[in-house]
């Protein structure tokens, strides 16, 4: 049996943006299919604020390929979590719709997934993860696979929405340069078995201005030099 991950222990605050960052295999996603209860730890525990986990809908999950159903709509796409929930399609039509507006998809209702840009369909995704308006919202590498200038628009996009939403994201990602960007807190993590070898806070303002910021520019090097020794070469 694989230990993925050994002796990790984190504390993420309501309204945080915490990133998790290490090379691939490190146990980023594992930990966060913990959080989400995909997966049940052999050892330890999650402790939730409300002394209980987190009800259907107030956990959203964006993974990393957007998963959409290729014969159902955009619409059909973000319905899903509340059809699943029993929710009648008339009564969930108006956040549906909303859902998509927020992430700029406003017009593309009806298009099926062949029919969009990667870019598009991953902004399905993050509608279908929004459309419960979760309290936490887990993302594994969402932007890993799109060309640079649509992961750019992507991050400012989130960025924007976590500030409007006021919800709680735990991303994961293998880029110095996303997690400065993106996060409030930036974990990082050993090789397997994963550990929380250090937290970095950041102390730049969130929005589309800080990659001119010289304060970016070391932040991306201070998230270097510490990960250098980590993982190093034996």
């Amino acid at each position: 049996m694989v230990e993925a991950l050994h002796d990790v222990s984190l504390d993420i605050d309501r309204a945080d943006f915490v990133a998790l960052l290490g090379p691939s295999g490190c146990g980023k996603s594992s930990l966060l299919r913990l959080i989400a209860g995909l997966d049940r730890p052999d050892e330890g525990r999650l402790e939730w604020e409300a002394g209980r986990p987190p009800a259907p809908g107030e956990i959203g999950f964006v993974f990393q390929d957007p998963t959409l159903l290729p014969w159902a709509s955009a619409e059909d796409n973000v319905f899903l979590p509340l059809r699943l929930r029993g929710i009648a399609r008339g009564r969930a039509m108006p956040e549906v719709r909303a859902a998509l507006g927020r992430v700029g998809l406003g017009g593309f209702e009806q298009a099926r997934p062949r029919e969009l840009s990667g870019g598009m369909r991953m902004r399905v995704s993050i509608a279908r993860a929004l459309v419960t308006r979760p309290a936490l919202l887990l993302m594994d590498e969402p932007f890993a696979a799109l060309d640079e200038f649509t992961r750019h628009r992507l991050q400012e996009d989130l960025l924007a929405l976590w500030q409007s939403l006021d919800c709680t994201v735990v991303f994961v990602t293998h880029s110095i340069y996303e997690a400065a960007f993106l996060a409030r807190r930036i974990v990082l993590m050993t090789p397997r078995p994963g550990r929380i070898a250090q937290e970095i806070a950041s102390p730049l303002p969130p929005g589309p201005a800080t990659r001119l910021d010289p304060a970016y520019a070391m932040l991306v090097a201070q998230l270097s030099r510490a990960l250098q020794p980590l993982h190093a070469p034996p």
